[in-house]
């Protein structure tokens, strides 16, 4: 009897010691373990701070989300057809005007659908899609940005090299390769920031699954993932926006040495719409992804988001047509072809 009861009195002690040399979970984070597994929905606050303008803002962003679709449409139909456009640049701008269609569609649909039914709520599922496609075609328009300016690098640094070095095949391999190159990196990222756990709340204070307000939910430090989005915000962003500066300065030394005004105006317009789309989209999307940590305001992101996601992607078709006399001369041959 004395045996068998020794031989429990060790089985308990061993037991007991096994238990204390696992490390053991503060109150804290047992909550904040429970919290994050039962906390499947986020809540898309958007602009429910703004009660009086819900009407209204759903009439401006339908309005806009129709001129983002017929305008870039019209590009690429024009471009395809018009045998006058069947140049480099003009592929570039139909595969730019693609892109605004599907970055738009990322983001503004569900805006629509938040503003008609006053459901914000997204799966975590939902947010992770929104934001790996988002982030994805973002890093696809910087890309395309860069490859735009190189042509027109290579057109007035260059002319008489230009139909050899821009020629089909690397056009379409430069294409594919602004298309595909963001996708594995971001696609990591997005993994990366939804392996975290969510228990400060559940409630996003932005329009759209974006890194920042994500971070902001997310509990225990989170110095890495924000050193890492630094990182890929640096290749994807700061890189292209540099290499498209220096492009522009030796572009416009080489203008400025041309011999007549004329030729200097002609070179100048076919920059100055690149110019403004670049400057629109880079400047917003740069002091949303680099600025410190401790200057995000969730009204400053928000206006800041609508330049890069909205504003720009609307103005593109207006500033690459109406600034572009061959474009103009298209969609009225197209026009009257219909007519006709």
């Amino acid at each position: 009897m004395r045996k068998k009861t020794r031989t429990k009195e060790i089985r308990e002690i061993r037991i007991r010691l096994l238990i204390q040399s696992f490390p053991q979970m503060t109150c804290e984070e047992m909550r904040a373990e429970g919290n994050a597994s039962a906390r499947i929905q986020f809540v898309l606050l958007g602009f429910s701070d703004r009660p009086n303008l819900q009407g209204l803002l759903s009439g401006v962003f339908s309005i806009i989300y129709i001129i983002v679709f017929i305008g870039n449409s019209l590009i690429i139909i024009t471009t395809r057809l018009d045998a006058a456009l069947q140049t480099p640049m003009y592929f570039f701008l139909a595969n730019f005007s693609s892109l605004e269609i599907c970055y738009v569609s990322v983001t503004l649909p569900r805006i629509l659908v938040n503003l008609w039914t006053q459901d914000r709520s997204i799966s975590m599922l939902g947010c992770a899609t929104q934001m790996c496609f988002f982030l994805m075609l973002g890093a696809t328009e910087c890309f395309l940005l860069a490859v735009m300016v190189y042509d027109r690098y290579v057109a007035i640094c260059n002319p008489l090299h230009y139909p050899l070095v821009m020629n089909h095949k690397t056009c379409i391999q430069l294409a594919v390769g602004s298309w595909l190159s963001g996708i594995p990196v971001q696609i990591g990222q997005t993994c990366q920031i939804f392996s975290l756990h969510f228990c400060n709340s559940n409630q996003i204070n932005h329009f759209f699954c974006d890194i920042p307000p994500i971070l902001k939910l997310a509990c225990g430090d989170t110095f890495v993932h924000e050193i890492a989005v630094y990182v890929v915000a640096m290749l994807f962003v700061a890189v292209p926006f540099m290499l498209i500066l220096a492009s522009y300065g030796k572009i416009i030394s080489t203008i400025l040495r041309l011999p007549t005004a004329r030729g200097r105006a002609k070179a100048f317009s076919t920059c100055s719409s690149h110019l403004l789309v670049v400057l629109l989209f880079f400047g917003s999307a740069t002091i949303t992804y680099l600025r410190p940590k401790s200057n995000h305001s969730a009204g400053t992101d928000k206006l800041l988001s609508l330049f890069y996601t909205i504003v720009t992607p609307m103005f593109n078709p207006m500033i690459y047509s109406l600034r572009n006399k061959d474009v103009i001369a298209a969609l009225k041959r197209l026009l009257l072809k219909k007519i006709v």
